[in-house]
Order: C-alpha cells, then sequence, then structure tokens
C-alpha cells in the first residue's frame, strides 16, 4: 500500500494579550500554512467567537469533501471520454451541537451541477458520479453519510 503524509502549520494568532485567561477574552484566529503556498487565514464558526471574514473547520471539511469528489470525477470522466465543460457545487453539510458544547457531522450533501459535450454520453456522465463517490478519500474517511444528488446537461 502506498501512503501520503501531508504535513501543515497552525499558528493561533488570537492571543489578544491575556491568553486564555477568560472565555471571551481572545480571538479565535490562526493561520493555517502549508510550505509554498498563500497562508489560508482561519478562525471558528461566527456561532463560536470566531471571524465570519476567515475560514472554519466545518466549513474547510465541507469544501475538501466537495473538491475531493469533483477532482475524482475529472479524472474519471476524462478516462472514460465523457468531456466536461462546466462543473460547480452548492454543498451544505450539517452538524448538531450537543448541549455540552460538543458536536458532530451529522451529513453532507453535494450538489454538483455539471455540462458536458452534445456528443458525451449523458447517462455515463450521471454514473461516474458513484464511482467519484466511492473513490474519494476524503468520504471514505468520515464517519458520517456523504449524499450526491448530481445534475447533468449536455450542451
Amino acid at each position: 500500500m502506498k501512503q501520503h503524509r501531508y504535513e501543515i502549520s497552525v499558528s493561533w494568532t488570537g492571543n489578544l494579550g491575556e491568553g486564555t485567561k477568560q472565555y471571551k477574552g481572545y480571538s479565535r484566529n490562526h493561520e493555517i500554512v502549508i510550505a509554498g503556498k498563500p497562508v489560508l487565514p482561519g478562525s471558528s464558526d461566527p456561532s463560536f467567537r470566531g471571524d465570519a471574514a476567515r475560514y472554519n473547520p466545518e466549513e474547510l471539511l465541507v469544501a475538501s469533501l466537495s473538491t475531493c469528489h469533483m477532482l475524482w470525477y475529472l479524472h474519471l470522466c476524462s478516462e472514460n471520454a465523457v468531456v466536461v465543460q462546466e462543473y460547480s457545487d452548492a454543498a451544505y453539510g450539517v452538524m448538531d451541537e450537543r448541549p455540552d458544547g460538543s458536536g458532530r457531522f451529522v451529513g453532507v450533501m453535494l450538489r454538483p451541477a455539471v455540462t458536458i459535450a452534445a456528443e458525451s454520453d449523458l447517462e455515463k456522465a450521471m454514473a461516474l458520479h458513484a464511482e467519484a463517490h466511492r473513490k474519494c478519500f476524503i468520504a471514505n474517511s468520515v464517519n458520517f453519510p456523504v449524499r450526491h444528488e448530481p445534475s447533468v446537461t449536455a450542451r
């Protein structure tokens, strides 16, 4: 089995002078750094005192699932003579928060909208979404359902 390693660095940038002395006295801001790439500004969800202008872990999880599916789908289409011209996804995730503040994702819905070339096989293009889902590294790594409701049109 081949193994891949992904290294990142996370630095909390939210010390407003007193560290975490008080719950409301620090910012949730942080930076996600990956060598050779732009810094990704992060925070918590605004519901948890975060900065809405920054990416939060929950959004990044949904984005990871969406982009993993897309990249597998494009790969499979290229191998199966399905010419994709446009691809977009309006994905969403649902997280339940427990009374103690903990929580977990209970599901993610991917809604890819794909436009393929007129000469491509529409039925094959639809079927490849199931294969992309089966192969997605991220979807295979989570313990909640990831569903997809694709639409494919030929132009």
